[in-house]
């Protein structure tokens, strides 16, 4: 097995593990009315998109999203929260110690041994959620999940979805298809955008991603026998109808959504096995963008 699949397998108890250190991270994650920002890179980036549109739309406090590298250094929050695996992405790091003493800064991280530790004024560890593989994981998903239980909206039925996740086979003829569009509403656009990018980085899939609203506005003139298109959580009304009339392949699962991006992660490394590509080390990536500053 590669290091993606064992690292999949375990989300169940990773889950389970973060949401109990909610609680004890009270002082240093956002308070309810906080205005706030959330940054990452990558698949963090998508995880703080989801984030986000969670805590705002549960009615927490405005709640922004950005990729490290397009922060709005002209606006001020009271907390900004970092998510980082590797706690030594260039932008990230940057980003941090830009922000000080302005605004209140807390890291969630994989690794406490690195710069982040100095750089945030708070840290949450999820180090049994690191990970071997460069494609991220179980450390998004139990991040999220550490955020979701935070903000009050994490349930044990989460953690029965991801195991049934893991447990039933994966819809038949998905492997087959040539190209994938992962749609989203609220906070699951940000889990579409994610899915689309594990798709790329494990297994080279053409892919794309969209609120599901806007897949009517163009985006669904692609659709077509060959392709698939992923719905996480409910459906806009008759966008199922429609797109299985263009003949592409509709996936719409009863799981929690969160739940129901990990079926995209085994799908990802499925493809990957069938094309004779190596999950762990996907071509052109590394497991941390760290910038020369020469």
């Amino acid at each position: 097995m590669s290091y993606a699949e064992t690292e999949i397998a375990s989300q169940p108890a990773c889950w389970r593990r973060a949401a109990a250190l909610a609680d004890g991270h009270r002082a240093v994650l956002p308070a309810a009315g906080e205005r706030i920002a959330v940054v990452g890179c990558g698949t963090s980036f998508y995880m703080a998109q989801a984030y986000a549109a969670l805590r705002e739309g549960s009615g927490q406090g405005e709640s922004d999203a950005f990729a490290a590298s397009e922060f709005p250094y002209g606006r001020t929050y009271d907390r900004i929260v970092a998510l980082t695996r590797s706690g030594t992405t260039t932008e990230v790091l940057e980003l941090l110690g830009r922000v000080r003493p302005a605004s209140r800064t807390v890291a969630v991280t994989a690794d406490p041994h690195t710069p982040v530790r100095e750089a945030a004024d708070g840290l949450v560890v999820l180090d049994f959620a690191d990970e071997r593989s460069v494609v991220q994981t179980r450390f998004a998903t139990s991040a999220l999940t550490l955020l979701r239980a935070h903000l009050g909206l994490h349930t044990e039925d989460a953690v029965r979805d991801v195991e049934t996740a893991l447990a039933e086979p994966l819809p038949e003829g998905l492997l087959e298809r040539t190209q994938f569009s992962f749609l989203g509403r609220g906070w699951t656009v940000g889990l579409a955008h994610e899915a689309a990018l594990k798709m790329k980085e494990a297994s080279l899939a053409w892919t794309e991603s969209y609120p599901a609203m806007e897949y009517r506005h163009g985006p669904v003139s692609i659709s077509t026998s060959g392709t698939a298109t992923w719905m996480f959580g409910a459906a806009p009304e008759g966008l199922a109808e429609q797109v299985r009339a263009t003949g592409a392949q509709w996936v719409e699962g009863g799981l929690d959504p969160l739940a129901d991006l990990v079926r995209v992660q085994r799908l990802a490394v499925a493809r990957a096995a069938a094309l004779g590509l190596d999950p762990d080390a996907p071509r052109h990536l590394t497991r941390s963008v760290v910038l020369d500053q020469g």
